[in-house]
Protein backbone atom coordinates (compact mmCIF):
# COMPACT_ATOMS: atom_id res chain seq x y z
CA UNK A 1 0.00 0.00 0.00
CA UNK A 2 1.14 3.54 -0.53
CA UNK A 3 2.25 6.26 1.48
CA UNK A 4 -0.59 8.17 0.76
CA UNK A 5 -2.81 5.48 2.36
CA UNK A 6 -0.88 4.30 5.39
CA UNK A 7 0.83 7.34 6.65
CA UNK A 8 4.27 5.44 6.52
CA UNK A 9 5.89 8.55 4.91
CA UNK A 10 4.51 10.82 7.71
CA UNK A 11 6.01 11.61 10.92
CA UNK A 12 4.17 10.00 13.64
CA UNK A 13 4.75 12.71 15.85
CA UNK A 14 2.26 14.42 13.61
CA UNK A 15 -0.41 11.91 14.66
CA UNK A 16 0.76 12.07 18.68
CA UNK A 17 -2.24 13.98 20.62
CA UNK A 18 -4.48 13.42 23.89
CA UNK A 19 -7.27 12.26 21.47
CA UNK A 20 -5.79 8.54 21.00
CA UNK A 21 -5.26 8.23 25.06
CA UNK A 22 -8.86 9.40 25.64
CA UNK A 23 -9.91 6.06 23.07
CA UNK A 24 -7.41 3.81 25.06
CA UNK A 25 -8.97 5.08 28.66
CA UNK A 26 -12.47 4.08 27.40
CA UNK A 27 -11.98 1.14 25.93
CA UNK A 28 -9.75 0.39 29.05
CA UNK A 29 -12.73 0.55 31.24
CA UNK A 30 -14.66 -1.42 29.47
CA UNK A 31 -12.06 -3.60 29.64
CA UNK A 32 -12.28 -3.10 33.81
CA UNK A 33 -16.06 -3.42 33.37
CA UNK A 34 -15.63 -6.71 31.76
CA UNK A 35 -13.47 -8.02 34.16
CA UNK A 36 -15.73 -7.56 37.27
CA UNK A 37 -17.51 -10.66 36.36
CA UNK A 38 -15.38 -12.40 33.39
CA UNK A 39 -12.06 -12.04 34.35
CA UNK A 40 -10.49 -13.33 31.61
CA UNK A 41 -12.28 -10.94 29.06
CA UNK A 42 -10.58 -8.45 30.39
CA UNK A 43 -7.02 -9.55 30.34
CA UNK A 44 -8.04 -11.01 26.88
CA UNK A 45 -9.60 -7.27 25.60
CA UNK A 46 -5.92 -5.63 27.35
CA UNK A 47 -3.56 -7.62 26.04
CA UNK A 48 -4.72 -8.08 22.39
CA UNK A 49 -4.57 -4.24 22.36
CA UNK A 50 -1.99 -3.14 24.58
CA UNK A 51 -4.35 -1.40 26.46
CA UNK A 52 -1.29 -1.25 29.46
CA UNK A 53 1.14 0.24 27.44
CA UNK A 54 2.60 -3.03 26.45
CA UNK A 55 2.42 -3.88 22.68
CA UNK A 56 -0.61 -5.71 21.45
CA UNK A 57 -0.41 -9.47 21.48
CA UNK A 58 -0.51 -11.53 18.52
CA UNK A 59 -3.52 -14.17 18.66
CA UNK A 60 -0.71 -16.73 18.64
CA UNK A 61 0.53 -15.39 21.81
CA UNK A 62 -2.78 -15.08 23.47
CA UNK A 63 -3.19 -18.72 22.92
CA UNK A 64 0.03 -19.60 24.76
CA UNK A 65 -1.16 -16.72 27.80
CA UNK A 66 -4.65 -19.13 27.99
CA UNK A 67 -2.98 -22.12 27.26
CA UNK A 68 -5.72 -22.63 23.74
CA UNK A 69 -4.67 -22.80 19.94
CA UNK A 70 -4.65 -19.80 17.96
CA UNK A 71 -8.13 -20.03 16.85
CA UNK A 72 -9.76 -20.12 19.89
CA UNK A 73 -7.95 -17.46 21.15
CA UNK A 74 -9.57 -15.41 18.18
CA UNK A 75 -12.92 -17.01 18.95
CA UNK A 76 -12.64 -16.08 22.85
CA UNK A 77 -11.43 -12.55 21.88
CA UNK A 78 -14.12 -12.14 19.47
CA UNK A 79 -16.69 -13.13 22.50
CA UNK A 80 -15.56 -10.63 24.45
CA UNK A 81 -15.38 -7.86 22.59
CA UNK A 82 -18.78 -8.41 21.22
CA UNK A 83 -20.13 -8.59 25.01
CA UNK A 84 -18.04 -6.13 25.72
CA UNK A 85 -19.82 -3.61 23.15
CA UNK A 86 -22.75 -4.37 24.05
CA UNK A 87 -22.85 -3.71 27.70
CA UNK A 88 -21.47 -0.06 26.92
CA UNK A 89 -24.40 -0.06 23.96
CA UNK A 90 -27.00 -0.77 26.87
CA UNK A 91 -25.95 1.58 29.64
CA UNK A 92 -24.09 4.30 28.05
CA UNK A 93 -21.35 3.63 30.46
CA UNK A 94 -18.27 4.51 29.83
CA UNK A 95 -19.18 7.57 27.67
CA UNK A 96 -17.89 6.73 24.09
CA UNK A 97 -18.42 10.46 22.95
CA UNK A 98 -14.87 10.89 22.10
CA UNK A 99 -15.15 8.04 19.06
CA UNK A 100 -17.78 9.58 17.21
CA UNK A 101 -15.91 12.86 17.20
CA UNK A 102 -12.71 11.08 15.74
CA UNK A 103 -14.34 8.48 13.42
CA UNK A 104 -17.87 10.29 12.37
CA UNK A 105 -20.05 8.13 11.01
CA UNK A 106 -20.04 11.19 8.34
CA UNK A 107 -16.84 10.01 6.85
CA UNK A 108 -16.31 8.28 3.54
CA UNK A 109 -14.81 5.36 3.57
CA UNK A 110 -11.11 6.15 2.31
CA UNK A 111 -10.90 8.83 4.65
CA UNK A 112 -11.61 6.94 7.98
CA UNK A 113 -9.33 3.72 6.41
CA UNK A 114 -6.99 6.61 6.49
CA UNK A 115 -7.20 7.91 9.71
CA UNK A 116 -6.92 4.77 11.23
CA UNK A 117 -4.08 3.61 9.30
CA UNK A 118 -2.25 6.71 10.36
CA UNK A 119 -2.89 6.07 13.99
CA UNK A 120 -1.71 1.96 13.92
CA UNK A 121 1.17 3.54 12.31
CA UNK A 122 2.09 6.10 15.24
CA UNK A 123 1.10 3.91 18.01
CA UNK A 124 2.69 0.72 16.03
CA UNK A 125 -0.08 -1.43 16.38
CA UNK A 126 -0.23 -3.30 13.17
CA UNK A 127 -0.53 -6.94 15.24
CA UNK A 128 -4.13 -5.53 16.19
CA UNK A 129 -4.99 -3.06 13.53
CA UNK A 130 -8.11 -4.90 12.30
CA UNK A 131 -9.57 -4.91 16.07
CA UNK A 132 -8.32 -1.77 17.17
CA UNK A 133 -10.40 -0.49 14.47
CA UNK A 134 -13.50 -2.29 14.27
CA UNK A 135 -13.77 -1.58 18.43
CA UNK A 136 -12.90 2.62 16.85
CA UNK A 137 -15.92 2.16 14.58
CA UNK A 138 -18.72 0.35 16.69
CA UNK A 139 -18.01 2.27 19.37
CA UNK A 140 -18.52 5.58 16.75
CA UNK A 141 -22.00 4.37 16.20
CA UNK A 142 -21.29 2.67 12.81
CA UNK A 143 -22.76 -1.05 12.11
CA UNK A 144 -21.81 -4.18 12.55
CA UNK A 145 -21.36 -4.47 8.47
CA UNK A 146 -19.55 -1.05 8.06
CA UNK A 147 -17.13 -1.40 10.99
CA UNK A 148 -16.13 -4.89 9.97
CA UNK A 149 -16.51 -3.62 5.86
CA UNK A 150 -13.42 -0.63 6.81
CA UNK A 151 -11.63 -2.78 9.84
CA UNK A 152 -11.24 -5.42 6.71
CA UNK A 153 -10.31 -2.70 4.28
CA UNK A 154 -7.45 -1.79 7.17
CA UNK A 155 -6.46 -5.37 7.47
CA UNK A 156 -5.76 -5.79 3.36
CA UNK A 157 -3.87 -2.76 3.22
CA UNK A 158 -1.63 -3.72 6.05
CA UNK A 159 -1.47 -7.12 4.73
CA UNK A 160 -1.17 -6.06 0.69
CA UNK A 161 1.88 -3.61 2.07
CA UNK A 162 3.65 -6.75 4.06
CA UNK A 163 3.66 -9.04 0.65
CA UNK A 164 5.14 -5.92 -1.25
CA UNK A 165 7.40 -5.48 1.29
CA UNK A 166 9.97 -7.97 -0.02
CA UNK A 167 11.88 -5.66 -2.30
CA UNK A 168 15.22 -5.24 -3.47
CA UNK A 169 17.45 -2.61 -3.58
CA UNK A 170 18.39 -3.67 -6.96
CA UNK A 171 18.78 -2.98 -9.81
CA UNK A 172 21.31 -0.26 -9.57
CA UNK A 173 19.12 2.47 -11.92
CA UNK A 174 16.41 1.82 -8.61
CA UNK A 175 18.63 2.36 -5.84
CA UNK A 176 16.62 2.88 -2.63
CA UNK A 177 16.42 6.38 -1.42
CA UNK A 178 18.66 6.05 1.66
CA UNK A 179 21.19 9.06 2.08
CA UNK A 180 23.96 8.78 3.32
CA UNK A 181 23.98 10.70 6.22
CA UNK A 182 20.02 9.69 7.05
CA UNK A 183 22.06 7.86 10.70
CA UNK A 184 23.84 11.38 11.47
CA UNK A 185 21.29 12.49 14.03
CA UNK A 186 20.12 8.99 15.61
CA UNK A 187 24.29 7.97 15.77
CA UNK A 188 24.26 11.26 18.10
CA UNK A 189 21.23 9.90 19.90
CA UNK A 190 22.81 6.68 21.19
CA UNK A 191 24.02 6.07 24.07
CA UNK A 192 27.38 4.39 23.58
CA UNK A 193 28.89 1.64 26.23
CA UNK A 194 32.82 2.43 26.78
CA UNK A 195 35.10 -0.96 25.55
CA UNK A 196 35.26 -3.89 22.46
CA UNK A 197 31.48 -4.63 21.62
CA UNK A 198 31.07 -8.52 21.49
CA UNK A 199 29.84 -9.48 17.42
CA UNK A 200 26.78 -9.57 16.55
CA UNK A 201 24.56 -13.00 17.60
CA UNK A 202 24.65 -15.59 14.92
CA UNK A 203 21.24 -16.70 14.75
CA UNK A 204 18.02 -14.72 15.88
CA UNK A 205 15.60 -15.37 19.03
CA UNK A 206 12.55 -17.23 17.98
CA UNK A 207 9.39 -16.02 19.41
CA UNK A 208 6.40 -18.18 19.91
CA UNK A 209 4.66 -16.20 17.23
CA UNK A 210 7.48 -15.89 15.13
CA UNK A 211 5.27 -17.43 11.99
CA UNK A 212 2.13 -15.44 12.80
CA UNK A 213 0.48 -14.24 10.11
CA UNK A 214 0.32 -10.66 11.56
CA UNK A 215 4.05 -10.66 10.73
CA UNK A 216 5.56 -9.28 7.66
CA UNK A 217 9.16 -10.22 5.78
CA UNK A 218 10.94 -8.32 3.29
CA UNK A 219 14.19 -9.50 1.68
CA UNK A 220 17.49 -7.47 3.04
CA UNK A 221 19.95 -7.24 0.08
CA UNK A 222 22.71 -6.59 3.13
CA UNK A 223 22.29 -9.91 4.40
CA UNK A 224 20.56 -11.85 1.73
CA UNK A 225 17.87 -13.07 3.19
CA UNK A 226 14.27 -12.65 4.34
CA UNK A 227 13.88 -10.83 7.65
CA UNK A 228 10.38 -10.74 9.47
CA UNK A 229 8.94 -7.57 10.92
CA UNK A 230 5.52 -7.20 13.46
CA UNK A 231 4.69 -3.81 12.55
CA UNK A 232 5.28 -0.73 9.61
CA UNK A 233 7.84 1.16 12.17
CA UNK A 234 10.28 -2.16 12.53
CA UNK A 235 9.89 -2.55 8.89
CA UNK A 236 11.29 1.17 8.21
CA UNK A 237 14.09 0.74 10.74
CA UNK A 238 14.97 -2.43 8.86
CA UNK A 239 15.16 -0.65 5.37
CA UNK A 240 17.18 2.06 6.68
CA UNK A 241 19.37 -0.33 7.93
CA UNK A 242 19.65 -2.18 4.57
CA UNK A 243 20.25 1.06 2.57
CA UNK A 244 22.84 2.69 4.46
CA UNK A 245 26.22 2.85 3.97
CA UNK A 246 26.90 3.31 7.42
CA UNK A 247 25.52 0.08 8.58
CA UNK A 248 28.17 -3.15 7.87
CA UNK A 249 25.12 -5.94 9.34
CA UNK A 250 22.39 -6.38 11.84
CA UNK A 251 20.61 -9.13 13.33
CA UNK A 252 16.95 -9.01 14.11
CA UNK A 253 15.18 -9.85 17.38
CA UNK A 254 18.81 -10.62 18.61
CA UNK A 255 17.84 -11.86 22.28
CA UNK A 256 15.02 -12.79 24.51
CA UNK A 257 15.08 -10.52 27.74
CA UNK A 258 12.86 -10.41 30.62
CA UNK A 259 12.13 -7.67 33.22
CA UNK A 260 9.52 -7.12 35.46
CA UNK A 261 6.59 -4.81 36.47
CA UNK A 262 5.23 -4.70 40.06
CA UNK A 263 7.08 -8.11 40.34
CA UNK A 264 5.79 -9.67 37.22
CA UNK A 265 7.89 -11.27 34.90
CA UNK A 266 7.86 -10.21 31.20
CA UNK A 267 9.51 -11.64 28.01
CA UNK A 268 10.79 -9.27 25.49
CA UNK A 269 12.56 -9.30 21.93
CA UNK A 270 14.52 -6.18 21.01
CA UNK A 271 14.08 -5.45 17.40
CA UNK A 272 18.04 -5.52 15.94
CA UNK A 273 21.64 -5.10 16.80
CA UNK A 274 23.16 -3.42 14.32
CA UNK A 275 26.94 -3.24 13.75
CA UNK A 276 28.27 -0.12 11.85
CA UNK A 277 31.41 0.66 9.55
CA UNK A 278 33.10 1.96 12.15
CA UNK A 279 32.60 -1.20 13.95
CA UNK A 280 30.75 0.13 16.74
CA UNK A 281 27.54 -2.14 17.81
CA UNK A 282 24.59 -0.53 19.05
CA UNK A 283 21.06 -2.65 20.33
CA UNK A 284 18.15 -0.67 18.88
CA UNK A 285 14.78 -0.93 19.46
CA UNK A 286 11.32 0.51 18.30
CA UNK A 287 9.25 2.13 20.62
CA UNK A 288 6.45 4.29 19.10
CA UNK A 289 7.22 8.06 20.09
CA UNK A 290 3.69 8.26 22.09
CA UNK A 291 4.52 5.33 24.22
CA UNK A 292 8.20 5.92 25.65
CA UNK A 293 7.01 7.77 28.57
CA UNK A 294 4.64 4.74 29.66
CA UNK A 295 6.04 2.91 32.87
CA UNK A 296 5.68 -0.42 30.68
CA UNK A 297 7.62 0.55 28.06
CA UNK A 298 10.41 2.25 30.36
CA UNK A 299 10.89 -0.92 32.16
CA UNK A 300 11.46 -2.70 29.16
CA UNK A 301 13.71 -0.05 27.85
CA UNK A 302 16.41 -0.68 30.95
CA UNK A 303 16.33 -3.84 30.31
CA UNK A 304 17.24 -3.50 26.55
CA UNK A 305 19.99 -0.88 27.80
CA UNK A 306 21.04 -2.99 30.76
CA UNK A 307 21.41 -5.87 27.88
CA UNK A 308 23.42 -3.36 25.36
CA UNK A 309 26.22 -2.17 27.96
CA UNK A 310 27.24 -5.65 29.27
CA UNK A 311 27.85 -6.69 25.66
CA UNK A 312 29.93 -3.06 25.38
CA UNK A 313 26.91 -1.95 22.67
CA UNK A 314 25.44 1.01 22.49
CA UNK A 315 21.54 2.06 23.19
CA UNK A 316 18.94 3.19 20.94
CA UNK A 317 15.24 4.00 21.21
CA UNK A 318 13.92 4.34 17.60
CA UNK A 319 10.56 6.13 17.69
CA UNK A 320 10.42 6.26 13.51
CA UNK A 321 9.99 10.21 14.57
CA UNK A 322 12.04 13.19 13.51
CA UNK A 323 12.10 13.36 17.58
CA UNK A 324 13.76 10.60 19.71
CA UNK A 325 13.62 10.09 23.77
CA UNK A 326 16.65 12.93 23.73
CA UNK A 327 15.18 15.20 22.50
CA UNK A 328 11.76 14.80 24.58
CA UNK A 329 14.51 14.78 27.51
CA UNK A 330 15.08 18.45 26.27
CA UNK A 331 11.69 19.70 25.03
CA UNK A 332 10.83 23.26 26.56
CA UNK A 333 7.70 22.92 28.93
CA UNK A 334 5.49 26.27 30.03
CA UNK A 335 6.76 26.23 33.20
CA UNK A 336 3.66 26.74 34.65
CA UNK A 337 1.98 23.69 33.39
CA UNK A 338 4.92 21.74 35.20
CA UNK A 339 4.65 23.55 38.30
CA UNK A 340 0.65 22.91 37.99
CA UNK A 341 1.95 18.98 37.69
CA UNK A 342 4.49 19.34 40.30
CA UNK A 343 1.76 20.60 43.22
CA UNK A 344 -0.66 18.25 42.10
CA UNK A 345 1.56 14.91 42.24
CA UNK A 346 2.62 16.16 45.75
CA UNK A 347 -0.43 15.27 46.81
CA UNK A 348 -1.00 11.65 45.31
CA UNK A 349 -1.69 10.12 42.47
CA UNK A 350 -3.12 11.67 39.47
CA UNK A 351 -5.94 10.10 37.30
CA UNK A 352 -7.68 11.00 34.16
CA UNK A 353 -10.56 12.89 34.40
CA UNK A 354 -8.18 15.19 36.76
CA UNK A 355 -5.65 15.04 34.02
CA UNK A 356 -8.27 15.82 31.21
CA UNK A 357 -9.18 19.30 33.72
CA UNK A 358 -5.22 20.27 33.71
CA UNK A 359 -4.83 20.15 30.27
CA UNK A 360 -7.77 22.08 29.67
CA UNK A 361 -6.28 24.83 31.77
CA UNK A 362 -2.96 24.63 30.68
CA UNK A 363 -2.82 23.98 27.27
CA UNK A 364 -0.72 20.67 27.98
CA UNK A 365 -0.43 18.57 25.13
CA UNK A 366 0.52 15.03 25.08
CA UNK A 367 4.63 15.70 24.47
CA UNK A 368 4.90 18.19 27.24
CA UNK A 369 3.39 15.24 29.32
CA UNK A 370 5.82 12.51 28.21
CA UNK A 371 8.62 14.83 28.64
CA UNK A 372 7.92 15.55 32.41
CA UNK A 373 7.53 11.85 33.18
CA UNK A 374 11.07 11.44 31.42
CA UNK A 375 12.94 14.40 33.29
CA UNK A 376 10.98 13.79 36.57
CA UNK A 377 11.42 10.16 36.45
CA UNK A 378 7.26 9.99 37.24
CA UNK A 379 5.52 6.79 36.43
CA UNK A 380 2.69 6.95 34.45
CA UNK A 381 0.38 4.14 34.10
CA UNK A 382 -1.61 3.24 31.66
CA UNK A 383 -5.25 1.35 31.33
CA UNK A 384 -6.15 2.83 33.38
CA UNK A 385 -4.43 6.36 33.47
CA UNK A 386 -2.65 6.87 36.55
CA UNK A 387 0.34 9.46 37.12
CA UNK A 388 2.36 9.27 40.16
CA UNK A 389 5.66 10.78 41.61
Amino acid sequence: MSTTHTGLGDDPADSVSFGLEDVNEVLAAMAADAATERPRDGELLTCRLGLDGESPETLTMLGVRFGVSRDRARQLYTRAVGLAVRQAQATGQPDTGVFAERYPIGWGDERLVRTLLAETYATDSDIAAQDWAYLKLRLAGHDLQDAKRMAGFVFQRIAGWQQKGRWHLLPPLHPEDVPADVWNPWLRRVEWADGTPEDLPLISTRPADIDDDSRGSMFSEKLGREVTFATGLQARLFRLLDGSERVESFRELPAALTYEIDGSERLHYPTVAVRFTDDRVALIDVIPLAHTAFHAQRARAAAGRAHAHARNWGWLVWTGSRLGVADLLTRQVDSHQEHALRNRLSTGPLGWDELRTLRTTTGLELLDLSALVLRNNWRWDRGPFRLTR
